[in-house]
């Protein structure tokens, strides 16, 4: 009996401390280990040296160097428009015929008028000439005599006279041959030939009265068409890009430029892809500044040989002031805004961020000027600064696909 009870107690004994084992297994834990911060993930650019372009930008329109509208001169028949539309022409060459015969017919009056009047003019001077001779020998009264050299006079006024209603005659005769003052690019035509064309009240299609020796032109009846025009050609090599600057860039371009005696390099953009259409030169300026908006219009001039500019197309402009030679830049996403000024995360070898004061010295577009802060080759964080705090360790995570920009 004394050996089954020992035997109990000693089965009680293990079972109490299996269970005790059990339950120091289950309650006790060990202390945690510190957990690390999980690096933040950034993106991250290189500080550089660069020659940095200074320059403004504005949005403008390209328009036509010269634009003329081609009027009639003389109204009459259309005979031809010989041109073709959207074509170029050049200086002097023929966009339209007016029909010539009724000038013709008035230059000849006029001619023989004149060829009349010269001989009766030669007349008249004999005839004094004969007089004089007369008067000095006491052979005629002194009046006879002033009479013809006042008849010289006259018909010395109507030759003068003749030879007017000449030239003017030649003049609108040359004037139905219509062509091109300037080169450049022909538009629509505006009107088709066997149409009346109107040159206006003082070039009518003309009719000659002769009276009192001279050839005198009228005007036409007042049923020919009101003026019209022909075709608008536009001067596009070179062309113009005009646009506004507020005043203060303005005073930074006339000082550059020497109050715009010395030539501004100016490009020209696509709005839609940023290409670079044409590169020219800035030398006209408005003589004011717009009261209502404060800005200064501005004309720059392109050559556009390859046409890439165009009458009527808005564009980007853009005006280089300068280029700093080998200065210190970092993208402007870079460069935070902090209670104590301006700052900029450095990764630092250990792969840490470490926030670095910063002096700027200027931005330019996405490239900011750094006067000091950061030294060239060190890494600067342009992305993630958000949940970034000194200390913090970084994991660099990839760029996204930069859109190229043309300069």
């Amino acid at each position: 009996m004394a050996a089954r009870r020992r035997f109990r107690w000693v089965f009680v004994a293990l079972g109490g401390l299996a269970v005790a084992l059990v339950l120091w297994v289950v309650f006790h834990k060990k202390p945690a280990k510190p957990q690390r911060p999980p690096a933040v993930p950034v993106i991250v650019a290189k500080v550089t040296v660069q020659d940095l372009p200074v320059s403004i930008t504005a949005i403008g329109a390209a328009q036509a160097w010269q634009s003329d509208i081609i009027l009639a001169q003389v109204s009459g028949k259309l005979l031809s428009v010989p041109f073709r539309e959207g074509g170029d022409v050049k200086a002097g060459d023929l966009l339209a015929q007016v029909d010539p015969a009724p000038y013709q017919a008035v230059l000849m009056q006029a001619q023989g008028a004149l060829k009349r009047d010269q001989a009766l003019l030669a007349e008249a001077r004999v005839d004094l000439a004969r007089y004089r001779t007369l008067s000095a020998q006491d052979s005629i009264a002194r009046q006879i005599l002033d009479t013809q050299a006042a008849l010289v006079k006259q018909d010395e006024g109507i030759v003068l006279a003749d030879q007017g209603a000449v030239a003017a005659a030649q003049t609108n005769l040359r004037f139905t041959r219509i062509v091109a003052p300037i080169s450049g690019r022909a538009g629509v035509r505006m009107v088709d030939p066997g149409n009346i064309v109107n040159g206006g009240a003082a070039s009518q299609v003309p009719t000659t009265t002769v009276t009192g020796g001279a050839s005198g032109i009228s005007g036409a009846s007042s049923s020919a068409s009101t003026a019209t025009g022909i075709v608008t050609i536009n001067q596009i090599e070179p062309i113009a890009v005009t646009f506004t600057v507020p005043q203060g860039d303005f005073q930074r371009l006339s000082d550059v430029s020497e109050g715009f005696r010395r030539p501004l390099a100016t490009e020209a953009l696509s709005q839609d892809t940023g290409a670079v259409l044409g590169t020219g030169t800035l030398s006209i300026a408005d003589n004011k500044v717009d009261p209502a908006t404060g800005t200064v219009e501005l004309k720059a001039r392109f050559e556009n040989k390859d046409h890439h500019l165009w009458p009527g197309q808005f564009v980007n402009v853009r005006l280089t002031l300068q280029t700093l030679p080998h200065v210190t830049t970092i993208p402007g996403g870079a460069v935070n805004q902090g209670p104590n000024g301006l700052f900029a995360f450095v990764v630092a070898p250990d792969g840490r961020a470490v926030m670095r004061p910063l002096k700027v010295a200027l931005t330019q577009g996405p490239v900011t000027v750094i006067a000091s802060g950061v030294q060239p080759g060190e890494t600067v964080v342009v992305d993630g600064q958000m949940t970034l705090k000194p200390g913090s360790r970084v994991r660099l995570r990839p760029s996204p696909p930069a859109v190229t920009a043309a300069r």
